[in-house]
């Protein structure tokens, strides 16, 4: 076996593997390391690819590990054709060479065959990204104002209002814990202890200021929904039975992009456009609009990249920077 950020491959190879296997004890342990250098959404979706992958060599009798350049322009040439992403086929390519660097095996993914089947594919498929609309403040007031008074309406109040204040991804947002929080006179701080861009828990902190109404605050929501769900430890947002009484588990990720969807399709948005991601985008969005500079956004959503939230202060900017505004039409 060898490991790929944590996913196990059906395949023998020779090399390290080998040496770790007259170490049974320091394999286990490499192993679980490992394991833990990825996140486990990326290892998931690592492990999906393989397996993908592998199924495809074994239906044709090719060898995966280690897979010529053919086999892998093929492979790409069969998602291509079956309706593969542009963007799903370059991290199909990663996966493949990770298992051959993992194996300590040279990758056919640099080949020259290789390189030009991915550049065809792309200039055919083109690369555009087709990201979820942002929820900006004006879409979100809009899914405010209906939420009723009870235990569910203030859940996803707070949910809503927190996850686009503090530019949230959807599983930091469920990851928060009570101790996590700080209220203060000047707002809320929250210690964010992990993200997809701190996956060795260095932690950072996140100042989320009062609002200007009651009904749109992110920190009386929170406080509100904390109060009436009776919780002082543990999970911040957590599932409701048909009830209504507050369950002891935490949310799943995956119930944010739903509570996001429900919420937008019952103010007459198009919910399939919404997902978890659009709160974040629409802190990013509304805040360039206003005028906020790359700088400070980036201090809020934790980019590492600028390339992204340049992106979203030109969608902010689609209008207010327009040459055709200022020409008197």
């Amino acid at each position: 076996m060898v490991v790929l950020a944590g996913a196990e491959l059906e395949e023998g190879v020779p090399g390290a593997a080998g040496a770790l296997a007259r170490l049974p004890a320091a394999a286990e342990r490499v192993q679980d390391y490992a394991g833990r250098s990825k996140s486990e959404a990326t290892i998931k979706a690592y492990a999906a690819g393989w397996r993908d992958f592998l199924a495809f060599c074994s239906d044709r009798d090719l060898s995966a590990l280690p897979a010529a350049d053919e086999t892998v322009a093929a492979y790409l040439a069969a998602l291509a054709d079956r309706g593969a992403r542009a963007a799903t086929i370059a991290r199909r390519l990663v996966v493949i060479s990770q298992a051959h660097k993992a194996a300590d095996l040279p990758s056919p993914t640099s080949s020259s065959l290789v390189r030009r089947t991915h550049a065809g594919i792309r200039r055919t498929l083109g690369t555009a990204q087709l990201g979820k609309a942002p929820a900006v403040v004006d879409d979100l007031k809009r899914m405010l104002e209906p939420l009723p008074a009870t235990r569910v309406g203030l859940r996803d109040r707070a949910l809503l209002l927190l996850g686009f204040a503090g530019a949230f991804r959807r599983s930091e947002l469920v990851s928060l814990d009570v101790a996590d929080l700080e209220f203060t006179r000047a707002g809320l701080i929250v210690t964010l202890r992990r993200s997809k861009t701190d996956q060795e828990g260095k932690s950072r902190r996140l100042g989320i200021p009062f609002g200007s109404s009651e009904a749109t605050c992110p920190v009386r929501s929170l406080q509100a929904w904390l109060e009436v769900a009776r919780i002082s430890d543990g999970p911040v947002f957590r599932s409701l039975d048909r009830f209504g009484r507050v369950q002891r588990g935490r949310l799943s990720d995956k119930a944010v992009a739903l509570i996001v969807k429900r919420r937008a399709k019952a103010v007459g948005l198009d919910s399939a456009r919404y997902a978890g991601h659009s709160l974040r985008a629409g802190l990013a969005t509304s805040a360039a609009a206003a005028g906020a500079s790359e700088r400070v956004i980036m201090s809020q959503t934790g980019h590492r990249s600028a390339d992204m939230v340049r992106r979203y202060i030109r969608e902010g900017n689609l209008f207010t920077a327009n040459p055709a505004a200022m020409v008197g039409l």
